[in-house]
């Protein structure tokens, strides 16, 4: 009982409580808000609003303060890149950057050069490709440095098209570019661009994103690939801890206090502490893999969905599955958490919002937004914000 109190005070800290969203599946990257959340969702509430955007994207919106940042990638080749600011309240666009591409711009019909989401430390925003360009801006839209890291590095793409989110960790920037040929990680100084240190990482394509394990100075990162998942320092590289029993290459794993929930022969779910380099196993069971979607966490609660469209809810500190519900797919993108709600888009444009608690799940409310939708979606201040080829959205209701 102590170790589960100590787990869910822990969790309150590092819960995204703000009305910013940093990262893929938001600031801690684990899919879960504390901010009110609404349960009837309307595109014609006060409030909503659809904006035009200039190209595809499965990258998800971030936010910071009062304003919107995504990705897009135009053009014959998808050669155009695109990062958009947009205001919250009206989705204005308050400014666009236009680059072009320096790397590979070949991905499967289904994903696109604007696949990973973007990040920020809450003064800038940085923007990277699938085509391993990276773009550093601040909150203006002022550009501070760019990387074409295929200069550097031209062997690493593979052949379906890159999708790894990056993350800022204490100055620097994580950026996995993990592939079938040239595959490492680098940490990026956040300041000025250059390169502190690369981690060879093993080959084999690779979809996850880096997930962020405590705050502050103590902050760590998980790596995960084909081959588990590594815990390193953000500074250096250096590694801490690991786990060699595999894992997924699309589902990300994700962090509540000290526990990791690996996407490994189903779920497996590990505690190391920050600050010491070793770790334990609590539990596994091939019943919690996830399919595409990457879990994600509500109090003492996580999520998954499996590739038959099935919503899983489990206790993070057993395991224990409290209860099953199928829902309407096909799924891509990651859903998203509140204390109350959880709220998940399919690839048809189907949004639904569900009410967890721990003995059931009920669909309390849907809306079609009738276009493909591959991302996840972001929460703030009583809005969804969700993103398709065409149109960025903001959707409120009650």
């Amino acid at each position: 009982m102590k170790t589960l109190l100590s787990l869910t005070c822990f969790f309150v800290i590092l819960v995204s409580a703000s009305g910013d969203w940093h990262n893929f599946r938001g600031s801690i990257g684990n899919g879960g808000t504390n901010i009110t959340s609404i349960s009837r969702l309307s595109n014609s509430a006060h409030g909503s609003w659809k904006t035009k955007l200039p190209g595809r994207g499965l990258s998800s919106p971030i936010l910071v303060k009062d304003k919107i940042y995504i990705t897009a990638s135009s053009g014959p080749k998808q050669e155009t890149l695109h990062v958009l600011c947009f205001s919250q309240d009206l989705g204005d666009l308050i400014w666009e950057r236009k680059f072009h591409s320096t790397g590979r711009t070949i991905c499967h019909d289904k994903t696109c050069v604007a696949a990973p989401t973007m990040t920020s430390d809450g003064k800038v925003v940085v923007a990277q490709f699938s085509s391993n360009d990276i773009f550093c801006l601040n909150l203006k839209g002022d550009l501070i440095w760019l990387r074409g890291l295929t200069y550097d590095y031209p062997n690493a793409a593979n052949g379906l098209g890159m999708s790894s989110s990056p993350v800022i960790s204490q100055g620097v920037l994580i950026a996995q570019v993990e592939n079938d040929a040239d595959s490492f990680t680098t940490g990026i100084n956040i300041k000025n661009g250059i390169s502190l240190w690369r981690k060879v990482r093993p080959k084999g394509a690779n979809w996850t994103s880096p997930t962020l394990l405590g705050t502050g100075n103590i902050q760590k990162i998980v790596l995960q690939s084909q081959n588990g998942i590594s815990i390193i320092d953000p500074k250096t590289g250096d590694e801490f801890w690991n786990f060699n029993e595999g894992a997924s290459t699309i589902p990300s794993t994700t962090v509540m206090g000290e526990v990791l929930l690996v996407p490994s022969n189903g779920m497996t779910a590990l505690k190391g502490r920050i600050d010491q380099s070793s770790h334990t196993q609590l539990w596994q069971d091939n019943k919690l893999g996830p399919g595409t979607a990457s879990p994600a966490i509500s109090g003492n609660h996580f999520f998954v969905i499996n590739k038959a469209n099935v919503l899983t809810c489990a206790e993070v500190s057993s395991g224990e599955i409290l209860w099953r519900k199928r829902i309407k797919g096909p799924s891509s993108g990651s859903p998203v958490t509140t204390p109350e709600h959880l709220y998940f888009f399919n690839e048809d444009g189907l949004g639904q919002v569900f009410e967890i608690n721990k003995e059931e799940c009920k669909l309390v409310s849907s809306i079609d937004l009738e276009e493909t939708i591959l991302c996840t979606p972001a929460i703030s201040r009583r809005a969804i914000f969700v993103r398709s080829d065409e149109h960025l959205w903001k959707i409120t209701g009650n």
